[in-house]
């Protein structure tokens, strides 16, 4: 690493996920090993994983990470919401890398830069970035999976009709014959009661499986459906499609209540597949 590299430093390290890289290592690998008997889905395009503290959402997010095994990528686009700040449009991490307990994960710059050069409403920033867990919290799952992978990582501020379309767009045209995995980080439903969560993100379920692109986005832009990555998930669905995927398939889906036992007010967390079929 040369003097002068702009390096984001980890700021979920012991919170969501433990800080020391045997733990972290160890902890990940088990659950992937968790996982029996797990389906072997070809052609994925993108994956849709929960971004949740590890002891409540990183089973959850094996599922999908699950799937990437032996599947090679030239490049990882990790989409991502704004959780603790607001702005206007789609943040691509003007830096050099992302430091986890595992290392450094570099990033793509010349992806980045073709793909803020595509819209006004992308752009290489570190609004979003510094301070955010929901884009971090993947980076340990792709580092146990991928040694030397480099990374495009997208922090959506305002999620709406504009910026959504923006941004799946102009990943599925610009590197629709390339080959990359797009990773759209999300949590579903949050701090309803046990029953009402379960109705609430079966809704979503059920257009997330059907590749129903249209609907998921018509009820997530009125407020019907709840994601807070509903716009990474829209815009990856379209980004996939447009690269060529046809199906979509929910591997698996547990709320807080399921994993600690409070059913009082809980969180919902899916994993999913987007691939041709």
């Amino acid at each position: 690493m040369t003097e002068g590299n702009k390096i984001r430093e980890s700021v979920a390290a012991g919170s969501f996920y433990p800080d020391s890289e045997n733990a972290l290592r160890n902890k990940i690998t088990s659950f992937l090993n968790n996982i029996e008997s797990p389906v072997d889905i070809k052609n994925i395009k993108s994956i849709i994983s929960p971004h949740a503290g590890y002891v409540y959402s990183g089973q959850v997010a094996a599922y999908s990470y699950r799937q990437l095994t032996g599947k090679k990528f030239d490049s990882i686009f990790v989409i991502a919401p704004s959780h603790s700040e607001y702005f206007s449009f789609i943040s691509i991490f003007n830096g050099d890398a992302f430091r986890t307990p595992l290392g450094l994960l570099y990033i793509d710059k010349e992806k980045s830069k073709i793909l803020a050069e595509k819209s006004p409403y992308i752009k290489l920033s570190e609004q979003g970035h510094l301070n955010e867990h929901s884009l971090e919290v993947q980076l340990p799952f792709i580092q146990v999976l991928y040694k030397d992978i480099k990374i495009v990582p997208i922090v959506m501020g305002q999620q709406n009709s504009r910026n959504i379309s923006a941004l799946g767009n102009s990943i599925g045209e610009l590197f629709k014959d390339d080959n990359i995995l797009i990773i759209a980080s999300t949590d579903l439903s949050h701090y309803h009661p046990y029953d009402t969560a379960v109705t609430l993100d079966s809704r979503v379920k059920e257009l997330v499986n059907a590749f129903d692109v249209e609907h998921l986005t018509a009820g997530f832009l009125n407020n019907t459906l709840e994601m807070c990555g509903g716009g990474p998930v829209i815009s990856a669905m379209i980004a996939s499609k447009l690269m060529g995927a046809n199906k979509s398939r929910i591997l698996d889906y547990k709320n807080s209540g399921d994993i600690i036992g409070d059913k009082s007010a809980v969180v919902g967390y899916m994993s999913t597949v987007i691939y041709r079929e």
